[in-house]
């Protein structure tokens, strides 16, 4: 056998540089976590004392990223343009000093939606009643994706009603997780937005 041979990934030349691709990938993943918790733990005072709360950090894209700021009221009334202009404002002044982003980059500041993503504990007990759909990291009961009713939360364990019957899933184990756009979640909306005249 040539020396070159063993590649060490059976006979498929292009393992090797698959699985470099991805240690860099999950290199790049871990380094984007910290720089989104960096981000997270920089602006949430402030944007709690300007009367919001943080709902998610997100930094995608390659060359300019974008750092996606995702906030809600407090006081859980529909967030309005004009706060998140006020967001955007708060969080610009702390990352101009703090400049916890290598280069150029575009800030997006937005509300949650109707259809939010649940991403808090708090998400999951404020929505009981809703339909969902949740992702979990690894398989539970032999499946990673679940879509029902939420039914709120009991000690560290998110319930949910699936045509199947109840399924128990550990807030930890969750990747992804938001609400299914219904009539019934379209109408709460709805109700929940001041009266316009």
């Amino acid at each position: 056998m040539p020396p070159c041979a063993d590649r060490g990934s059976g006979d498929d030349p292009g393992a090797a540089r698959r699985e470099r691709q991805a240690r860099q990938k999950d290199r790049s993943d871990l380094a984007q976590h910290d720089v989104t918790d960096k981000i997270a733990e920089l602006v949430t005072p402030s944007l709690e004392a300007s009367g919001f709360e943080l709902v998610r950090v997100m930094l995608t894209g390659g060359d300019r990223p974008t750092l996606q700021i995702m906030a809600d009221r407090a006081d859980e009334t529909p967030i309005s343009v004009d706060d998140c202009a006020d967001i955007s404002r708060v969080v610009s002044a702390i990352l101009d000093v703090e400049d916890p982003i290598k280069g150029a980059y575009t800030l997006e500041v937005s509300s949650p939606g109707i259809d939010r993503p649940l991403v808090r504990r708090k998400d999951f007990e404020r929505f009981a009643g809703f339909e969902a759909k949740l992702e979990t990291a690894a398989p539970i009961e032999g499946r990673k994706r679940f879509r029902g009713r939420l039914l709120g939360v009991e000690g560290d364990d998110v319930h949910l009603a699936l045509e199947t019957g109840e399924a128990v899933i550990p807030l930890a184990a969750i990747d992804r997780a938001k609400l299914v756009m219904t009539d019934e979640l379209l109408a709460a909306a709805d109700a929940a937005q001041p009266e316009r005249n």
